[in-house]
């Protein structure tokens, strides 16, 4: 069966790479007006998944991951019209330039070709990819979790809508139809038909994909975001920007999940936002230094500064300044998303020049780490990876490039 949709997404990538902009933004509008037209189908296949979910004992965070609403589903269907009206990131010329032998040369962005995603409970990660992969000119395969199996192939209904309203072939966004863990295996060990392996879930799923993949990956890996508070922090704007980026939404991997603070603003600034944090339910954990100014603080573990919770928990760390605070951050962040609440720009500079993360944010919540309000109109993912892309994965980085070559009969000199 992985072999047969391998082979399928192979053709399929082979027409998409000469589809026009048009007939791929007639698609993804289209789509959209199917996603609203089905919003009863689309929640009807959502209860299912989060019925199953209650019953699995699924933490709130993935239950929040999961769960679609009217609002949600008007959300997908917006972003993929904002993808539509994003330029078409193929055949754009990147360089020209001419040699003395006559060679006129010109690199050019084509598509990647086949796009495997692999991803856990969020299903409108199964839109994002199908949309972005098929305005990139690329063709999908999504194998999405089994906790959202019914809502992810619901979805996939209505981009098929989208596709046959231009013209396009199904065989563009194609769902693995089972919830067998093998095809994983399946997809990870297909190089002859599948070009890019983007994984999205968490440690779990992304060490297997590490480990097994013959095929060369995007990595998502989890976000241990931190925002650090420096000496010269404006207090109600740490209080607000540290408040948002952990508790807006807990389950997505822009929270930040270890607050930082210099020792110079401690005494202040903690009480505040511990107050801010603890009226939404946020439970704090912190080291030695933290739980003297404030001993409700629990004691944090080595572990804790190492952890992505996707819950209301949040580790707290007392520093001796901004060079303590890089070196805390750099060990300890997953080099997701990390920012600095300063005052300073000479401080914010050193800050954003030194964190060695994907994502470097000043005076910025941290859950602004998002392919759309990047003006992306989405995103598979936030590669914290080095090659290709790194940072949100939109249209443009699921783009590679070749050399176009003319002349008028030009040879090489023997």
């Amino acid at each position: 069966m992985m072999q047969q949709l391998g082979k399928q997404a192979k053709i399929a990538a082979l027409e998409l790479a000469s589809t026009s902009a048009e007939d791929k933004n007639t698609g993804l509008c289209a789509a959209a007006a199917a996603l609203r037209k089905n919003t009863d189908k689309i929640l009807a296949a959502n209860k299912l998944d989060m019925d199953a979910g209650k019953t699995k004992g699924l933490d709130k965070a993935l239950l929040d991951r999961l769960e679609l609403n009217e609002s949600r589903i008007g959300a997908i269907a917006k972003s993929l019209e904002e993808i539509a009206l994003l330029p078409d990131p193929v055949g754009k010329t990147h360089a020209n330039w001419d040699r003395p032998s006559g060679l006129d040369i010109s690199r050019v962005s084509v598509p990647l070709g086949v796009i495997g995603i692999i991803y856990e409970s969020r299903p409108n990660v199964t839109a994002d990819a199908g949309a972005l992969c098929l305005k990139s000119g690329n063709s999908a395969i999504l194998r999405g979790g089994s906790e959202s199996f019914n809502s992810s192939k619901a979805i996939v209904d209505s981009l098929h809508e989208g596709l046959r309203s231009a013209g396009i072939t199904e065989n563009a966004i194609q769902l693995v139809p089972v919830q067998d863990r093998e095809a994983v295996g399946a997809m990870l060990a297909m190089p002859e038909y599948i070009d890019v392996i983007v994984p999205r879930g968490g440690k779990g799923l992304c060490k297997r994909v590490m480990d097994e993949s013959r095929v060369p990956t995007l990595l998502h890996l989890d976000g241990n975001c931190h925002t650090y508070i420096h000496e010269k922090a404006d207090l109600d704007m740490a209080v607000n920007v540290v408040s948002n980026a952990k508790m807006r939404r807990l389950g997505v991997c822009g929270a930040t999940e270890s607050l930082v603070i210099d020792s110079k603003v401690a005494d202040k600034a903690l009480p505040l936002i511990i107050a801010a944090l603890k009226s939404e339910g946020c439970e704090i954990r912190g080291d030695e230094a933290a739980r003297k100014i404030d001993s409700s603080i629990v004691p944090a573990t080595d572990a804790d500064w190492d952890t992505e919770y996707l819950d209301a928990i949040i580790s707290v760390k007392i520093v001796s300044g901004i060079s303590e605070a890089i070196d805390f951050i750099n060990t300890h962040s997953s080099h997701h998303t990390d920012s600095i609440i300063t005052a300073d720009n000479i401080a914010a500079a050193e800050f954003l020049n030194r964190i060695d993360s994907a994502i470097v944010m000043h005076n910025t919540s941290t859950q602004f780490a998002d392919g759309g309000e990047f003006g992306m109109g989405a995103e598979i993912g936030i590669s914290t990876g080095k090659l290709h892309a790194r940072g949100p994965v939109g249209v443009e980085q699921l783009t590679t490039y070749k050399y176009v070559v003319r002349s008028n009969g030009s040879i090489r000199p023997r």
